[in-house]
């Protein structure tokens, strides 16, 4: 591949491209797009999560499967040069000091690239979201976490973890759900027969969930998993739709405490977590009415691979406006002592 700085570089920016790196949980997705446009011309995806070892992500398994994988994306594209790389990684802010040292030097290497962003996975939901405009971004799926901008410093409000936080997510849910259904078996107040009926359907009998849940490494996950239940009981159920009430207010203090106060911000819910629909969503509109008026919630534009092609594009172009933070978003490159 010609490095950048060649002549197809300087004198066809046009043909520049860009590549946006989505990692989580559940894999990791590659996206290919021009630098001029942000519009992607193809991507590839794996289903094995980057490993997490002593020294936090590991930048060894994330090359592995990134260099081979922009390799088979770039072969069509013959001598069109590679301008600007962002990484968005569930876990950067507190475990990406590996990826931080070493993946500069790998891109740099591997394709001559001069510009690098490195983004908490939160960061590229918001860009994929908002783009490059004030306001927050709750992410809600297991865990719950909102983020804001108003395009000077980042705001962070929970995402703490579902024994310390993640107010509101689909593991609180589902284990306030849970609780619910224990406080029928023993008659306490509280209580929702109706939850109880679900959970014994989905777990066996009530006594016996402290030793199928406890044990568990995935527990946040399992807890999730009863949620929906929580949603599905709201319409007749009083106990649920309480627990959802709830919820909506967690999730709506998160936005507030994230959110830019003057006028003019956006807010945007993405994640597994408002697929619930009315049940979560119709208080959750009325408690973001109440608490963040100054703010307009709108759909989100696209998803967290979006975001990370957005931040490349951006950096490409000399157009990046998102506030660079030691954890949340680091550039690298020209796009760091030009801003």
């Amino acid at each position: 591949m010609t490095p950048v700085g060649s002549v197809a570089s300087v004198n066809d920016p046009g043909a520049a491209l860009v590549v946006g790196v989505d990692s989580g949980g559940s894999g990791l997705r590659i996206a290919l797009a021009e630098a001029a446009s942000g519009a992607v011309l193809d991507s590839r995806s794996s289903r094995e999560p980057v490993r997490t070892g002593p020294g936090g992500i590991s930048a060894r398994h994330f090359l592995d499967q990134v260099l081979p994988a922009v390799r088979v994306l770039t072969e069509p594209h013959g001598a069109r040069p590679v301008v600007a790389v962002a990484v968005g990684a569930a876990g950067m802010a507190t475990l990406g000091d590996e990826l931080r040292a070493e993946l500069p030097g790998a891109f740099a290497e591997a394709w001559g690239v001069r510009r690098l962003a490195l983004a908490a996975d939160a960061v590229t939901a918001y860009a994929g979201a908002l783009g490059q405009r004030p306001g927050a971004v709750v992410a809600g799926g297991t865990g719950m976490i909102a983020l804001g901008t108003d395009l000077t410093s980042w705001r962070r409000a929970d995402g703490w973890g579902h024994l310390l936080g993640d107010c509101g997510s689909g593991a609180w849910i589902g284990r306030a759900g849970l609780e619910a259904a224990l406080r029928a078996y023993d008659g306490r107040s509280g209580g929702s027969t109706a939850l109880l009926a679900r959970a014994e359907k989905l777990f066996g009998p009530a006594a016996g969930l402290p030793g199928a849940l406890y044990p568990r490494t995935d527990r946040p996950a399992v807890l999730a998993s009863f949620a929906p239940e929580v949603g599905r009981c709201a319409a007749e159920d009083p106990v649920a739709a309480d627990i959802l009430a709830r919820a909506a207010r967690h999730i709506a203090e998160a936005a507030e405490a994230a959110c830019p106060a003057g006028p003019g911000a956006l807010v945007a819910l993405t994640g597994g977590l408002f697929k619930m629909g009315d049940p979560l969503l119709v208080p959750l509109r009325a408690e973001l009415e109440e608490r963040v008026p100054q703010a307009r919630t709108v759909a989100p534009a696209g998803d967290p691979l979006a975001g990370a092609v957005a931040l490349a594009a951006a950096l490409a172009t000399g157009t990046l406006r998102l506030p660079e933070d030691p954890a949340l978003l680091r550039l690298s490159g020209e796009g760091a002592s030009e801003r």
